[in-house]
């Protein structure tokens, strides 16, 4: 297994298991956001653009949900 191999398998693992860990809070949504930036990296690394350009827009959607998350428990807080 070369080192492209390796980092995919961690960034695909990493999105499996914050999307598990979602419900638990936020954290786990940037988490989620940040594995599928990686997972994005690795696409286009890899040269499958479509799937590098696909986690892109996955990264973006997650990112949106944790700031309106994030929102959200702060005016639960008040």
């Amino acid at each position: 297994m070369d080192a492209l191999t390796l980092f995919g398998l961690f960034a695909v693992s990493a999105m499996l298991i914050f999307y598990a860990l979602e419900p638990r809070g936020a954290i786990y949504i940037l988490g989620f956001a940040a594995a599928c930036a990686l997972g994005s990296a690795y696409g286009f690394l890899q040269g499958a653009w479509p799937f590098g350009l696909v986690e892109g827009i996955w990264s973006v959607v997650a990112l949106r949900r944790y700031l309106q998350a994030r929102k959200g428990a702060e005016n639960a807080a008040q």
